[in-house]
């Protein structure tokens, strides 16, 4: 009993308690158990938040009394290690931060407990959320469920992992290259990095690359992460990105997915690709041009001609450095030595970095003129299924790549801030999964829901789960 309703999305859960199935009594105490039971395998949440029991309590108490109800009523979800909460140490998976506890919720969480959403935990993730693997000098590695001697990705490790694994329905994460897309992809989930300044990030730290951070919501459905978007969305007063936009919904999907104009691409727009992540990505175009969509093959201009990864490296390692010489000046040994180098071994003239940014915005105008066209841009979430922890070169297609690679595929949007998201829609030799990545028009996650939908109903990923 559990283990099922471990493996219930938040949707349904949330109907079951509204419907009196089952007590948010039962729900909290049911994925309590298997944290203790799998957690110490995994590593993924690495900060318990007291009185979830006492909550539940209060939640189902409320139910009885017939009161109106949130729409995440009695539902438990995790938190990544780098969005404030009050009184519950948030150490920004850093030496630096790690005895810190904040006085105010992020404004996410805010929203997520003001729908009665139950926090369990703080999940792992690389010092300042700035690597594409989940580990530190804190906590620790964090493990893939579906092959522990596999990465999670990062920075959004814990958070996908603990989701993957049925220790929390739903769960924030952020993404300023990748960060929610790659783990939802190596762990079998659905991440949604939405259209910057869809979400506030007040609360959300690095404050840095503001203009390219975007945070989102992580699940195994594509349902319940157009509920949290819903719950998410809009301006708190306090992020001068934050926006007001009609909240994307997935009302009349089945029929509206039909009217989707979709181009694809593979290798053509980003390097090499495994062979087995291009198949998934092919298969998923002929799946939508089956559900009704219009799929053309497409090459973006800008993507194939343009390495973003040069591009974000010069913006990201400049402006980084930049902001943390204060914190880590004279304490560098407290570092990750991952994060030690990458932020001590910086130099961009002033001249290269103007070049990246006028580069960026003309990626910028690239993609609209593309969406001028197209409604959903479908391509590979990275280059690989999971591969091992602290790989130093990828082998892929007959060419050994930098791991930093796999961000190739998801950094241009962040780049951008075009939302963009990963579903779960293949399977590699080796038993690990394979995700697919949409990206759509500034503030049209819509049509990202519509075509992700008809894609998760053509795989059995939601009902096949980790081994561990």
């Amino acid at each position: 009993m559990h283990e099922e309703i471990c493996y219930c999305d938040a949707t349904e859960l949330a109907r079951r308690i509204r419907s009196k199935e089952v007590s948010p009594v039962e729900v909290v105490r049911a994925h309590l158990a298997r944290i203790d039971a799998i957690n110490p395998k995994l590593n993924a949440i690495v900060t318990p938040i007291d009185g979830a029991e006492r909550q539940a309590k209060a939640a189902e108490a409320a139910v009885m009394r017939g009161d109106s109800l949130g729409p995440l009523h009695g539902v438990p979800f995790t938190i990544k290690d780098c969005f404030d909460t009050a009184g519950v140490r948030t150490t920004r998976g850093s030496n630096f931060f790690k005895d810190r506890k904040p006085e105010e919720d992020a404004t996410l969480v805010q929203r997520l407990k003001a729908a009665g959403g139950i926090p369990l935990g703080k999940t792992n993730l690389p010092e300042f959320a700035l690597w594409w693997e989940t580990g530190n000098l804190v906590f620790g590695q964090t493990k893939n469920p579906w092959n522990l001697d596999r990465t999670t990705g990062g920075s959004s490790g814990g958070e996908a992992a603990a989701i993957a694994a049925g220790l929390s329905p739903l769960g924030l994460g952020s993404d300023v290259g990748g960060s929610i897309r790659m783990p939802a992809h190596y762990c079998g989930i659905v991440g949604l990095k939405a259209t910057h300044g869809r979400f506030p990030l007040t609360g959300h730290w690095p404050e840095v690359l503001l203009r390219f951070m975007h945070t989102g919501p992580m699940a195994r459905t594509v349902r319940d992460a157009a509920l949290a978007s819903g719950i998410l969305a809009g301006p708190d007063g306090r992020d001068g990105y934050a926006v007001a936009a009609p909240v994307p919904e997935l009302s009349g999907a089945e029929s509206s997915v039909r009217s989707l104009r979709v181009g694809w691409m593979a290798e053509e727009g980003f390097g090499p690709i495994h062979a087995e992540v291009a198949s998934v990505v092919k298969r998923a175009a002929e799946t939508l041009r089956s559900a009704g969509c219009k799929v053309d093959p497409v090459v973006v201009r800008g993507l194939a001609e343009r390495d973003c990864n040069v591009l974000s490296a010069t913006l990201f390692g400049a402006e980084a450095s930049v902001y943390f010489d204060k914190l880590i000046r004279g304490q560098t040994e407290k570092l990750h030595p991952v994060l030690r180098n990458r932020l001590t071994s910086v130099s961009v003239s002033l001249a290269d970095y103007v070049k990246a940014q006028l580069e960026v915005d003309q990626l910028r105008n690239d993609l609209a003129e593309y969406f001028s066209h197209y409604d959903v841009l479908l391509t590979p979430a990275t280059i690989v299924a999971a591969h091992p922890h602290n790989a130093t070169e990828l082998k892929v297609a007959g060419n050994t790549l930098p791991p930093r690679q796999v961000v190739r595929t998801t950094v241009p949007f962040s780049m951008t801030g075009y939302p963009a998201m990963s579903v779960p829609f293949g399977w590699s030799s080796e038993k690990l999964p394979i995700g697919v990545q949409l990206v759509g028009r500034h503030f049209d996650e819509r049509s990202i829901f519509l075509a992700a939908t008809a894609l998760e109903a053509a795989h059995d990923g939601v009902r096949t789960h980790p081994p561990v």
